[in-house]
């Protein structure tokens, strides 16, 4: 475990998330914490706040803290706020928000660094989010599978069905249509932090290699989708009001359960821009 100085920090798992205590995002932090929590994600791709209390305002100006905010593609933003989105599920709907295992906004040029959970609403039981380690995910694959994936290319893509079902009734008028968003990006990512391997297809977005068929593709595709969502490489958070996660979208993939019919949950969610991946 890594040693820190001005937060504390408690594993979740012996591979990814960690609680950091003791921290009141609603205030200016000072150059060393801001120095650790960064050094926290890194190395453990998802972070996570109890007990926070935050206004748009200040998980706006807690995000710009570690990054540039941006605006997600197909939602609009909350009033006054267009970087922060509602995730939402009313008590009468059956979908959830992005309920498959993904990479946030991997169908666009530069998908962002990373994003905030804000916790608003949640329901007494369910609901809880998975997060599993990308590194590990390459890691654990044969050296010949290694090789082979290094020189290929995967297309990402906004519309594809697993995922654009779980948002179709959150899409405003005014948001780009998923069908405009595509973008081509290395299977094998080099982390521009860490200079570490890791994995980058996922299964929300990821159609096809760039030199094969989405025929040919689907078997070695399902495969690592599979890969991606191994239990020992993951963490499991349970949200309680004013929780708030904080994940490296560069480096982990989530998953959040659909477990919770009949019963309200709302979230705050900011981006934060990032780079093309290489």
């Amino acid at each position: 475990m890594a040693d820190f100085t001005h937060i504390k920090v408690s594993l979740l798992s012996p591979h990814i998330g960690a609680e950091i205590s003791g921290i009141d995002l609603s205030v200016p932090l000072t150059a060393d914490v801001i120095s650790e929590i960064r050094r926290a994600l890194l190395t453990y791709l998802v972070i996570f706040f109890r007990d926070q209390s935050l206004q748009p305002h200040q998980l706006k100006e807690a995000a710009t803290q570690f990054g540039h905010p941006v605006r997600y593609p197909f939602v609009d933003g909350i009033e006054g706020f267009p970087e922060i989105i509602e995730v939402l599920k009313l008590s009468g709907e059956q979908e959830n928000f992005g309920g498959v295992w993904h990479s946030d906004t991997a169908y666009q040029l530069s998908p962002s660094m990373g994003a905030m959970l804000y916790a608003k609403e949640i329901p007494p039981t369910g609901g809880d989010t998975l997060f599993s380690n990308m590194y590990l995910a390459y890691e654990r694959l044969s050296p010949g599978l290694k090789n082979f994936l290094s020189g290929l290319n995967a297309i990402n893509d906004a519309g594809k069905s697993e995922i654009s079902q779980t948002r179709a009734n959150r899409i405003t008028e005014s948001a780009t249509s998923p069908r405009l968003l595509r973008a081509t990006h290395p299977v094998v990512r080099t982390h521009p932090e860490t200079n570490k391997k890791l994995l980058y297809v996922n299964k929300a977005h990821t159609t096809r290699f760039e030199s094969m068929s989405q025929a040919e593709s689907a078997g070695l595709l399902d495969y690592l989708f599979q890969i991606q969502s191994q239990p020992e490489y993951s963490c499991r958070f349970h949200w309680h009001k004013g929780s708030l996660a904080f994940w490296d979208n560069r480096a982990c993939q989530h998953y959040p359960l659909n477990d919770y019919h009949g019963q309200r949950r709302l979230l705050h969610r900011i981006s934060l821009a990032g780079d093309k991946p290489c």
